[in-house]
């Protein structure tokens, strides 16, 4: 590949961090509350402000620009063609979540590494194919086809930008997303989500109060309950947890029994080495004599990752096996309401597999249910191969397509896969506290998406 672009990229280091740390301090988590929704702000104010800000970045580059109010915004290097190779990423974050040892939107910077929420999911990858773009452009590379990055604001909720955005202009047909690892990801499981309410029992255990969790596709890590007793059930928290050899306490106060679950947070599409507090909260009640909602959650639920006890169990050899996540269980007015996330391999039957659910829990009413299809692109596409060479050019490494359970923009597009930012040999801390991301690997993922940026798109 040619030496200037590479020299290029290089000089651009302290520009890229810059500007990194200007994106990671603005906190875009979706307003939930509807407080500061508007009229060109639908997903809240400081939704709106990171859009403003890329959109300005990108125009100060000297790309062509547009704006889809406050939805989605694209960037578009011209080439010969209108034909469009596309990136996708998103501007929007989950939010930042429990047990940071830093400020999450302060962008702390220790040595090569960025700390803050938004740094590998999805700014700073989406900063990676911007300044892809921008050393191409740069260097003069010749393009027979036009470069599209677009950057959504919704992703981590309901994908309501990208319907928009194709809605007023319509999506390329072949690119991809920086939004999850190399080598490269061709294959995104299906998704069912599905939301459950059940009345609490009146006899066992008294639950008063409980509220964990905040989106579906996180592992929560910290779960906190209010129980009905004192000394004596401190005493029984105290048990199960030498018992279990599971971090859990209890304190006693005029209230009750407050006690708190530590779990080991997480993206709900991989849950290897995690664990769910919610999990670890239902089986601890149910140790102390929980009945009805709660003791069936416990038992077909439970700290399952793959459904087993819900019947939906199952696997394939191009996607893996079925995962599934309680993100959030909340108790109000002697009402729980739960969610349940699962990544589904690409041969399952999505609604023989909501149905099992369903005859799971009894007394259980289903308020919501979505699915999502499953998404392959063959391994022996142009699109696949290429950007495959890309990754080995750069980086010596083996390049094999995966599969995936997260799911990513790369399904919005005919032939759209994920592609990078993160490395084989990454820490995993997708949605977790202490998210980071090492500037020399952002430079080395931002000559990989120039090189396969000239790959599908140079002349």
């Amino acid at each position: 590949m040619d030496k200037k672009l590479y020299d290029l990229i290089d000089s651009y280091a302290d520009a890229f961090a810059a500007q990194l740390t200007r994106w990671i301090q603005v906190p875009s988590v979706k307003d939930e509350t509807g407080a500061t929704v508007a009229p060109g702000a639908p997903f809240g104010a400081e939704v709106r402000r990171m859009y403003d800000m890329a959109l300005n970045d990108c125009e100060a580059e000297g790309f062509v620009t547009r704006g889809f109010d406050g939805y989605a915004l694209d960037a578009t290097l011209q080439g010969e063609s209108d034909e469009a190779i596309a990136v996708l990423g998103h501007l929007d974050v989950v939010p930042a979540g429990d047990g940071w040892a830093v400020d999450p939107f302060a962008a702390v910077r220790e040595g090569d590494r960025i700390y803050g929420r938004g740094t590998s999911d999805d700014k700073g990858p989406s900063l990676c194919a911007l300044y892809a773009m921008k050393a191409i452009k740069e260097a003069g590379i010749p393009l027979k086809k036009s470069i599209r990055l677009i950057l959504g604001c919704d992703e981590e909720s309901g994908w309501e930008d990208m319907a928009y955005y194709a809605e007023h202009v319509g999506l390329p047909e072949v690119g991809f997303s920086p939004d999850a690892s190399f080598p490269l990801i061709n294959t995104e499981k299906a998704m069912l989500h599905m939301n459950f309410t059940a009345p609490v029992a009146k006899d066992g255990l008294q639950v008063k109060q409980m509220f964990t969790g905040e989106r579906t596709n996180v592992i929560p890590g910290e779960s906190k309950a209010l129980l009905e007793g004192g000394e004596e059930l401190a005493a029984q928290v105290a048990a199960y947890a030498g018992k279990t050899g599971l971090p859990y306490t209890a304190e006693v106060t005029a209230e009750g029994v407050w006690v708190t679950a530590e779990g080991i947070p997480g993206h709900s599409a991989y849950p290897t080495g995690r664990r769910n507090a919610i999990g670890m909260m239902l089986k601890l009640f149910k140790e102390l004599g929980v009945k009805g909602a709660f003791a069936t959650l416990a038992d077909v639920v439970g700290m399952e990752s793959h459904g087993e006890s819900l019947g939906c169990a199952c696997e394939d050899a191009v996607s893996g096996p079925l995962t599934c996540n309680m993100g959030i269980l909340h108790l109000e007015d002697g009402v729980i309401f739960c969610t349940l996330d699962m990544r589904v391999p690409i041969t399952a039957d999505l609604n023989k597999l909501a149905a099992n659910a369903k005859a799971a829990l009894p007394g259980f009413t289903v308020v919501h249910e979505s699915q999502k299809e499953p998404h392959h692109v063959p391994a022996e596409s142009e699109l696949v191969s290429n950007l495959l060479a890309a990754y080995h050019e750069e980086t010596g490494l083996p390049a094999e397509p995966q599969s995936t359970g997260g799911g990513t923009y790369a399904k919005c597009l005919k032939q759209g896969v994920a592609f990078g930012a993160s490395f084989p040999d990454d820490e995993d801390l997708a949605h977790q506290a202490g998210e980071y991301s090492d500037l020399s690997k952002m430079i080395t993922a931002t000559k990989i998406y120039a090189n396969a940026l000239v790959r599908l798109a140079g002349k």
